[in-house]
């Protein structure tokens, strides 16, 4: 979720007052010197959205010995520029939340040494982008989605828009607020859901008109979503005035998980024909100072006891197969059967174009 997205979500926690693990201490590893490493600590670089339970971190440093240290960058654009500029000595050992829509950038740095994690013959193909060269290893998936304040459409006696074409149109003015595309995950993958729905030639014409009906842009997502939304607890708390937001699918979820009392209904809806699907990636960066932690790392982010810790903690969806979803997350998060997609190749050879574009169409 970073999303991204990152849904990239969990940042959602943080706005209703649920504390984020920022690090995680863990336990002596057990057994002799001769068959346990010695403890050490194996630095996690992510976004902001990163989020594991302490129990299952203190099991990775059971197992390994390994205690991991999560140091956030902001926004997964954000983290990723920070990464690039520190190629070669880097500020950890592994780099969490790069997605897809990143990838090519990441990938063209140099960033990251292969490493085949092990496990990873149990996550499908079509996920696995850098397959054969295992530069990166996939995480999760999530889909990138324009979401609704259901009480002021309740209101206004107005139907939430459920497409893109609905967001271009008046009834919907000065409603929407989403992420810059230059500095944020799910930002850009609006737009890259843009172009899948209109094409290399049909993209920009929408963006004109989305921004004639009063689109507002802010940097990322946490602003967006917890400071913008009128749907969202943050926002709520904000008095925030635009209900609809570029966000994840997995979103109303997170608003169920962390109200008190939870509601019998999320006050959030997502509008599936605005979708466009996210697959977040980890890697060894190149330079790391505790490698062999750091391969043991993106082991464990494969685990099936981490991916099945990830949907109620980042509001993603496993990519391993077999791991179990929890009820809470499949009852309120919303199912997109045909997200927009883009090539990976077509986002490598665009990208930059397309964002400088886009900023100069919509930002200046």
């Amino acid at each position: 979720m970073s999303t991204t997205k990152k849904i990239t979500v969990t940042a959602l926690a943080a706005a209703l007052g649920v504390s984020t693990l920022a690090a995680c201490g863990g336990e002596q590893a057990k057994g002799s010197a001769s068959d346990r490493p010695k403890q050490k600590t194996v630095t996690l670089v992510s976004h902001d959205s990163f989020v594991a339970s302490a129990s299952v971190l203190k099991q990775f440093t059971k197992e390994t010995g390994y205690t991991v240290k999560v140091l956030k960058s902001g926004d997964a654009g954000a983290a990723l520029n920070k990464e690039i500029l520190t190629k070669g000595s880097p500020q950890g050992d592994v780099f969490f939340g790069v997605d897809n829509t990143l990838l090519s950038r990441a990938l063209d740095n140099g960033l990251f040494t292969p490493y085949e994690a092990k496990g990873l013959a149990q996550v499908p193909d079509e996920v696995q982008l850098d397959k054969g060269k295992h530069r990166v290893t996939p995480v999760d998936t999530g889909d990138i989605c324009v979401n609704y304040d259901k009480k002021y459409f309740a209101d206004k006696k107005l139907a939430p828009p459920q497409s893109f074409d609905d967001l271009i149109k008046p009834e919907y003015k000065n409603l929407l607020v989403t992420e810059n595309v230059a500095t944020s995950s799910p930002g850009l993958g609006f737009l890259l859901g843009s172009v899948g729905k209109y094409g290399e030639d049909g993209w920009q014409d929408y963006w004109k008109k989305l921004k004639a009906n009063g689109v507002k842009v802010v940097d990322g997502w946490e602003q967006a979503y917890n400071e913008e939304f009128s749907g969202s607890a943050g926002g709520k708390k904000a008095k925030a005035d635009r209900p609809l937001v570029v966000s994840y699918a997995s979103s109303p979820p997170a608003e169920v998980l962390f109200a008190k009392p939870q509601p019998a209904q999320a006050p959030t809806g997502v509008s599936t024909g605005t979708c466009f699907r996210q697959t977040e990636f980890a890697g060894l960066l190149k330079g790391a100072k505790n490698e062999e932690g750091g391969k043991a790392l993106l082991d464990f982010l494969i685990s099936k006891q981490f991916q099945e810790d990830m949907p109620l903690n980042m509001f993603v969806n496993p990519v391993v197969k077999g791991a179990k979803v929890p009820e809470l997350f499949t009852k309120f998060g919303a199912v997109v059967d045909k997200p927009e997609t883009v090539a990976p190749d077509q986002i490598a050879k665009n990208r930059e174009q397309w964002v400088q574009s886009w900023s100069s169409l919509v930002v200046k």
